[in-house]
This record gives structure tokens, sequence and C-alpha cells, in this order.
């Protein structure tokens, strides 16, 4: 891709590549009948009651999605929004888009209408899935229903899946962005490739394992994790769609015999706090994988003690996954979340300009070599926003490192406003504009607000008009009407003021000075 000293080190994706025939098509081939995927709905069932999936199953289920979608009258470059619950239906349809050269655009079920009418209207997705109960405004795009996806199921399959070339795009997913619209993120087919540094730098991967993820497949994390990496070395993914009790995980390890589990911190934390693990046998599991928020070392010292195991944490982004991690046969620095993974080209910039990396132990801008298999496309229909993240031959992300004298990163937060809740990059402006609507709002800022050391909420700090009194209650019933559940704000603060610069600018940083640290609210 490019001659420069500092490029990706690692082995290049061939020029023909479809990534459904990466992750499918040669375990397929090599062995037809080894179970791919496993779907519990019911985590108190004898496991061998789950829905399974063999290889030679799942790819013939793929193709012949594929050559459905493609019958329907959609073409290569169209997009399909999947506006679903985690099902098998879900990847199929996922795979099965790409196997056709198709873009697949994976959704939240937990989005409310209007943030999903976006994304279609954004996408000019050609077509829609969306699963029972959930509305859309489709407009012209076509809607697939769960009996449209029977039909497809059932259709002849493609020989073989679309020959495309590695740049072709793949996928699109959103991610909020600072100006408060949700952003497409364009995924090339080489993307599954570019994941390869990951194998071993974080997973230590093989045949054998099992896995088990406790993500909603519209997170690269999922998809990634979940999906794509186990298959694409001949594992075994579990999928789990029954009630998110906080207790079924630890019955799910032990029932499905899972040897790597992915969830947030926030997860592994509920899971100490409310289960009993000496309850449990997790002799198989070898250790967890933690990504999406800053695993804290009180958390590792808790679950290293419970259980015995390891966790390692990975550090990513929508638009490249992740690319710094710890994992077998290193050392886990309690604070860090690892080194560059194995071929990845990973730079701390100057603040303000230059290209030259900065000397270990100075913070900077964390950069991500434009040569990296694994980095975006680019944003879709954005392209101003394509310009203003790249420096050179960097991609800047927007975050605040340093790395020390051993290749540890030392992560200091965003160089912008972006929160993290649980796990999720949500924008303050996109909460500001929901909240902003209810008519007792005058003026609203949202930051994260900390309510304990390795905790942080979403906080609304919030103007009330003129003669209005306005109730707590209400604007967050108010906030779920307009807002995803992971984007709403945990807490309601109201203030007389918002913090400024001189120029009018509104300073969350300062916002938690405004109140003393507290339990959030139940809403």
């Amino acid at each position: 891709m490019t001659d420069s000293p500092y490029a990706y080190r690692g082995a290049l994706p061939p020029a023909r590549f479809n990534m459904a025939r990466y992750c499918l098509g040669a375990a397929a081939k090599a062995t037809p009948e080894k179970t791919a995927l496993i779907v519990v709905t019911d985590a108190d069932a004898p496991i061998e009651a789950a829905e399974r999936w063999t290889y030679g199953a799942l790819d013939d289920a793929v193709r012949r999605v594929a050559a459905g979608l493609l019958a329907e009258g959609l073409r290569p470059g169209d997009r399909l929004m999947l506006r679903m619950p985690n099902t098998s239906d879900y990847a199929l349809l996922f795979f099965g888009a790409i196997a056709a050269g198709i873009v697949a655009l994976p959704a939240s079920s937990q989005l409310t209408e209007s943030e999903a009418d976006f994304l279609l209207a954004d996408s000019g997705a050609a077509a829609v899935a969306v699963a029972g109960g959930l509305e859309i405004d489709a407009g012209h795009a076509r809607v697939f229903t769960p009996d449209d996806v029977a039909r497809l199921k059932a259709h002849p399959p493609l020989p073989d899946h679309a020959e495309t070339v590695c740049d072709d795009p793949a996928f699109l997913v959103y991610t909020s962005g600072t100006s408060g619209r949700p952003k497409g993120v364009l995924h090339a087919q080489r993307s599954a490739w570019g994941r390869r540094p990951m194998y071993q730098g974080w997973y230590g991967i093989g045949v054998d394992d099992v896995i088990l993820h406790a993500g909603a497949f519209n997170w690269t994390y999922t998809l990634g994790v979940g999906l794509t990496d186990p298959w694409a070395n001949g594992a075994t993914t579990v999928l789990y769609t029954g009630e998110k009790n906080i207790e079924v995980w630890p019955r799910l390890l032990e029932r499905t015999g899972a040897t790597l589990f992915a969830a947030v911190p926030t997860l592994y934390r509920q899971i100490l706090k409310y289960c009993d693990l000496g309850n449990h046998d997790l002799t198989k599991l070898r250790h967890g994988l933690t990504a999406g928020e800053a695993l804290s070392p009180a958390l590792l010292d808790h679950w290293r003690a419970a259980t015995g195991k390891n966790l390692y944490e990975a550090l990513g982004m929508s638009e490249c996954s992740t690319y710094v991690s710890t994992g077998p046969g290193m050392e886990i620095r309690p604070g860090s979340p690892g080194r560059p993974q194995p071929g990845r080209s990973i730079a701390v910039l100057p603040l303000n300009d230059g290209t030259e990396p900065l000397p270990q132990g100075e913070t900077g801008l964390l950069a991500i070599h434009r040569s990296d298999p694994g980095l975006m496309l680019g944003y879709w229909n954005r392209p101003g926003e394509d310009a203003q993240v790249y420096r050179g031959d960097w991609f800047i992300g927007g975050d605040l490192a340093e790395l020390d004298a051993d290749g540890y990163l030392w992560y200091h937060g965003r160089a912008d406003d972006v929160m993290n809740a649980m796990g999720y990059r949500v924008s303050p402006a996109e909460v500001e504009a929901a909240l902003s609507s209810h008519p007792a709002v005058a003026e609203v800022a949202v930051t994260e607000l900390h309510v304990r050391e390795d905790v942080s909420v979403i906080a609304a700090f919030i103007v009330p008009r003129e003669g209005a009194r306005p109730d707590k209650t209400d604007i967050l019933d108010h906030a779920a009407q307009t807002l995803a559940a992971y984007k709403q704000p945990r807490e309601i603060v109201f203030v007389e003021s918002l913090p400024r610069t001189a120029n009018g600018k509104i300073v969350r940083r300062a916002l938690q000075k405004k109140i003393e640290p507290a339990a959030p609210s139940k809403g």
C-alpha cells in the first residue's frame, strides 16, 4: 500500500478477497460437519437442544441468502440495513449480503424509530430487514419481513461467493460523531484480514476454542470477536438470544464449555457483584476478553481472585476495531490496554501538527498508519471528515495516549467530547439535541459523570425554561422516546447556567464541578 518506513508490517490481503469466503469457505470445505454456531435461547434447557449450525450448513445458508437477495433485485454495492435482534438470521443476512457483494448495514434493535429512520435515509439503503415488532419508515427501500427471510434461505445457493476485490465495500456501521449526527464508517472486504493481528496478539485463538460474546451484532466488537474471528479460525461461537439476566452468563460459560468469553468491563463487574462463581465450573474457560471501556486494575484483581483467570484488554475504535491489546504470554500491566498488536504501526503524534512520532513518554494523539488493512475505507458521504482525520499517512481517531519504553500504551482519554457509555461511543451533541426538544428545557449539556473510581454514567445538565417546573422522570421518559437505551442519561441535574468559554462554547469538563458525585438516579 505504501513504502513508508512506518507502514503496516504484517502480510497484506490478496487482491481478490471476499470476507464471507474468508470466514466460512475454508472451514466449510475442510471441516463441513464441525459446529460453527450454537444459538441458545434458554440457558436452563439442555445444551443439546440448542440451535446448531455446522460450517457446511452455515456456508450453504449464507450463499442461499446471497442468491436470494440478488434474485430479489438487490445489486452489488447496494446497502442492506439489518434492524433485528441477535439471531442466527442476523448473522446469515450479514454474511449473505457480503457474499453477494452487497453492503451490510448492521443496526441496533434498541434504536428508536426516528434513529433507525435516519440511518436508512442517510445510507440510502435499497432494502431493510426488520424483525417483528420493530417499526421503520422504509420509504422507497424494500422491506424484508421474517417470512421473506425464510424464503431467502430456501433459495438455491450461489455456486461461490462474489469475486470482490479487497478494497470493495463490505459493511457500513454507524457511530456517534462530534457533530451530533451518527456517521457511517464504511469497511472494506479486507477488514476481516485486517483482524489477523488480534488472533495471537489478543485472543490466543485456535480451532478448538468455543467463544461466547455478550454483545450485540450492531457493534464491531461483537461482529468481529463473536462471529468473524471464530469462523475465520475454524472455532465455535455461541450466541445467546434469551433474557439478559446477569446470572445467565456463568451458567452459559459452564454449560457450553466456553474457552473464551468476551464482554465489556461493566459486565464482568456485574457478574462479580451478583453471581456466586463458586457454584459454577469454569475450568474450561482459559481467559476473558474485554474492550469498549477501560479495564480498571481493581476489576482485574477482583476477577483474578474470584476465577484464577486473566482478563486480556484491547483498545480500538469503529474505524479499525482493536489494534492495541494484551494477550496470552504477555505481561499485563494494570492500567494499560497493552502494546500494538503484531504488524500494526502505531504512533503518538504531536497535538497540533507534525507527522513524526513523539518520543516515548510524551503524550499526544494516538495514530495508526493508513496502510493497515483493518482501517476503514472512509466515512459515508462525508469527504470533509475523511480529510480531517488524516495527517499525512496517519489516521488520528481523537485519543490521547503515550507509549512507554517497553511499548506499552497508556491511555489519557479523548481529545474531543465523545463519551463512553457501556462501551459505546456516544456524542454529547446527539443526546443534547434529543433533550432540547423537551418543552421545559432551555439549554442542556451532557457529559460523563464519574460516580465511582471505575464507573461513569451519562449526565444531563439542564437549564429550565423560564417559568417551567421540569421533572426528572418526565425528562428521562422523553429521552427514552428519542434515544437508544445506551445513549440515555442516567442522571439529570438542573442548573441556573452552563459553563462556557469567552466565545460561548460549552466547557463540558467543567460540568462535573457543578455537583458532588452521587449515585445515579434509577431512571
